[in-house]
């Protein structure tokens, strides 16, 4: 995912989460349901709509807005990051420090995107994840799914037809019309930046068109995008809807939840006039909203399993993935948005040792060790990283350390059974153990193993919570 929660909070989208009583949305109709019908109607267009209103913030936040601190880059252009997150990057939570990102949203109406990627080290892990309007990953370019060779892959809207053109390795279809792509780059070292920047400059996007040296085609209708943002949302939440809705074409398994809440007005092109409803069915409109995010809370704390304190459980997924279930996806948006698939990665996450206890770093120290023939079993890369428990970002500390990770493993100090030991604290254990620190905050801990790639042959943490590699307890030690 991105970096779980950290994309989610940077375009202020923690108030959806509220559900507070908007204040305009949709169309007065002598058939409509009645209270009761309405409330459960809108408890379902909530959770459906969630991710998909969630994705349009963050796109019009780094896309569109050019005046927002977020934006990046307008369609179809690649905006690359060359630098890992550290303590001072405060936008964004639960940050990923291990590689470098890039990103892409993609306007696909007028005609196919050419993605091309360069040759890259096979030692070296790299990733682009394709995910559409609903937040479905619908593909992969990357070590895992394509190699490391250099290679051209189209990109094609949900409704395109044509001829694929010589060159082209892979075909990608979008379920909507608006998508996006994550690159995420391995870092080795902080001495390995420039070799991460020559790699991101290799990443090229074009249209079909200008890959086949041929005149475009007539443009797409220009977009009037509404403003979206914290305080809007809360009032607006079905008007986005509609809005976004109008590029994402329904999927079969789709059909019986946008018939009902086209029975209260939401759907593509439509507006929900909340004027238009009597006080008894502004009501319920907004209890059932809030009921739907307090189902979508509810959903978020029982994701995945516990296994030795860490929270395991399964990542994103494609529309098959989700099969239908509405409040899985949403509960995975708000936990984490753009999440990988569990193939591509894992994130095993606790606020909790090995006890059941939650972590201090003011109280007390700890150590997580993995048994000599017992490293995270993945064919990238993993690590751990530490965070605040409160605020979900990085710790600043002395040795601007804020992760330890398997590219590290030649440096760390094992242990005379061959096992690794790393100590988990906020004062240094001392010189001779200063190697494996992971120094922690001075109160509250949140930790974030992350196994990139990971291993599909025993042991393996997948099936996600079902696996024969499990994470080892942490363990208190004073």
């Amino acid at each position: 995912m991105l970096s779980k929660r950290n994309l989610l909070k940077s375009v202020g989208f923690v108030a959806l989460a509220s559900a507070a009583p908007f204040t305009a949305v949709a169309q007065a109709d002598s058939s409509r349901p009645d209270s009761d019908a309405i409330r459960d109607i809108a408890e379902e267009a909530f959770i459906f709509g969630l991710p998909i209103v969630m994705n349009y913030s963050v796109m019009y936040q780094i896309a569109i807005d050019r005046s927002s601190s977020q934006f990046k880059a307008p369609f179809n252009e690649i905006a690359n990051a060359h630098e890992v997150f550290t303590y001072k990057d405060t936008a964004v939570v639960t940050p990923n420090s291990d590689t470098p990102y890039s990103m892409l949203f993609m306007d696909l109406r007028t005609e196919p995107l050419v993605l091309s990627v360069p040759a890259i080290d096979p030692k070296r892990y790299y990733s682009v994840q394709l995910f559409d309007g609903s937040t479905y990953n619908f593909g992969y370019i990357g070590s895992r799914t394509t190699g490391s060779e250099a290679g051209d892959y189209l990109v094609v809207g949900p409704d395109w037809k044509g001829e694929i053109p010589p060159g082209i390795k892979k075909v990608f279809r979008s379920g909507s019309e608006l998508g996006g792509a994550i690159y995420r780059t391995q870092l080795f070292d902080a001495a390995d930046i420039d070799n991460v920047i020559k790699v991101q400059s290799g990443y090229k996007v074009q249209p079909l068109s200008a890959f086949l040296k041929q005149p475009a085609p007539p443009a797409a209708p220009q977009i009037d995008f509404p403003k979206i943002d914290r305080d809007s949302v809360k009032g607006l939440f079905f008007e986005f809807l509609d809005f976004a809705l109008q590029f994402i074409p329904p999927a079969p398994n789709e059909a019986e939840i946008r018939a009902r809440m086209a029975q209260i007005g939401i759907g593509p092109g439509k507006k929900f006039n909340f004027d238009d409803l009597s006080v008894e069915q502004k009501r319920e409109i907004a209890l059932g909203m809030q009921k739907g995010a307090r189902k979508t809370d509810g959903a978020v704390a029982q994701r995945g399993v516990d296994v030795n304190g860490w929270r395991v459980g399964a990542a994103g997924g494609d529309a098959s993935f989700f099969n239908g279930d509405w409040l899985a996806r949403a509960a995975l948006a708000k936990a984490g948005i753009y999440a990988n698939d569990a193939e591509e990665a894992m994130y095993p996450m606790t606020h909790q040792d090995g006890v059941g206890a939650l972590l201090d770093g003011a109280a007390h120290a700890y150590t997580l060790t993995f048994a000599a023939d017992s490293l995270p079993p993945v064919n990238a890369f993993w690590s751990v990283t530490m965070y605040d428990g409160k605020t979900q970002l990085l710790v600043k500390n002395p040795i601007d350390r804020y992760l330890i990770n398997s590219p590290m493993l030649p440096n760390l100090k094992r242990n005379a059974d061959g096992s690794l030991t790393l100590y988990i604290q906020n004062q240094s254990p001392g010189a001779d153990k200063e190697s494996n620190w992971l120094p922690a905050p001075a109160g509250s801990i949140y930790l974030v193993m992350r196994l990139y790639w990971p291993k599909t042959e025993p042991p393996s943490i997948l099936p996600p919570g079902k696996g024969e590699w499990k994470p080892p307890r942490l363990t208190k030690t004073s």
